[in-house]
Order: structure tokens, then C-alpha cells, then sequence
């Protein structure tokens, strides 16, 4: 502790010089020096300015300097509710070559939906078909959803709207609820 409160005041001290200096060049014509003198000391001044700068910088906690923007983490949907399986496969599973294409995985994007009084989970499961001869990818295209790649369906996204605009239910009102449900969804989720 005795080293940042020294180095603290060292960078403050530095600052303070900085500031003095700064005022000495660009005051005020009133405050300014005369022409001979500002020619002698302005090329003292600039160099001072950089030193100080660096001085500055190099005494700065690197915390300070680099944050970085964490990513926020969305929280997993809760295993105990139930799950409706939704599957979307290719038309066709002959590619275009004519060969027969071969399942060798799966997308799988999970969605929050609510029907009056019960929260469920939607998955869809999207097949992943590619065929060995030609090397083509062939995977049925992704729905539109009203928010993209958001969780909530159009069910939840309409109770929500219904209870807050129809109701007149506030948004803290339906956070709680959701919570006692056994979703914590946050205010500012509900909101956006």
C-alpha cells in the first residue's frame, strides 16, 4: 500500500507540473510572455510536456490502461422445464449430384417460450447432411425470429407486451413472477 500511495502522489505531483506548464503556454494574452521569452522557453516546455506524459503513463496501474470488454455470459435454461423437440430436415436428402447424403450432425438452438402459467423450452434441431462425393453441405435454413438470435419466442414476447401494456403490469411486477416461475429474467432483459 505504501507503494501505490507513493506512486499515486508522484503521479499526481507529475500532473499538477503538467498543468502549471500547460498554463504558462497557453494563457491568456494578458498572462503571456513577450516574444523573446516564449522563443526560449517554448521548446523547453514542449519537451517537458512529453517527459511528463511519459512519465505519466509509465507510472499508471496497467489495469487502468487495458480493459478489455467483457462478453456477458448468458445464463443456461433451466434443466427441469420441459422440452418440445422441433426438427427441420432438408426437402431432399439427394444432392444435387445425384448421390444420397449422409447425416453427420446436428444444430441444435433452444428458445424460451411461455404459454399462461407454464415457461417450456423449444429445440430445434436442424440435421446436418453432406454428401461424400461432391463434399456439399446441405442443413435446413434457420427460421425467422423476431429477435435474432435471441432466446424468447413469440409466446413469451407476447405475455410479456400483453401484461405490461394490456395489463399494466411493470416490468419489476413481471420479474418477479418470472422468478417465482423458476426463470430469473432480468428487468433490463424485459425492458429491451
Amino acid at each position: 500500500m505504501g507503494e501505490v500511495r507513493s506512486k499515486q502522489a508522484m503521479i499526481d505531483k507529475l500532473t499538477h507540473e503538467m498543468a502549471v506548464i500547460k498554463r504558462l503556454k497557453f494563457a491568456a494574452t494578458s498572462e503571456a510572455f513577450s516574444t523573446h521569452q516564449r522563443s526560449l522557453l517554448e521548446e523547453a516546455i514542449d519537451t517537458d510536456i512529453e517527459a511528463l506524459s511519459r512519465e505519466i503513463e509509465k507510472l499508471a496501474p496497467p489495469a487502468a490502461l487495458e480493459r478489455e470488454k467483457q462478453q456477458p455470459k448468458r445464463a443456461p435454461l433451466p434443466a427441469d422445464l420441459p422440452r418440445h423437440e422441433i426438427r427441420h430436415e432438408p426437402a431432399s436428402t439427394t444432392c444435387s449430384c445425384g448421390c444420397q447424403l449422409k447425416r453427420f450432425g446436428e444444430g441444435v438452438a433452444e428458445k424460451l417460450d411461455y404459454q399462461p402459467g407454464v415457461f417450456s423450452v423449444e429445440r430445434h434441431v436442424r440435421g446436418k447432411w453432406t454428401c461424400t462425393a461432391c463434399q456439399t453441405l446441405v442443413q435446413a435454413p434457420v427460421a425467422p425470429h423476431i429477435i435474432d438470435k435471441g432466446l424468447p419466442t413469440t409466446g413469451l414476447l407476447a405475455q410479456v407486451l400483453v401484461a405490461k401494456y394490456a395489463d399494466h403490469l411493470p416490468l419489476y411486477r413481471q420479474e418477479s413472477i418470472f422468478a417465482r416461475a423458476g426463470l430469473a429474467i432480468a428487468r433490463s432483459t424485459l425492458g429491451q
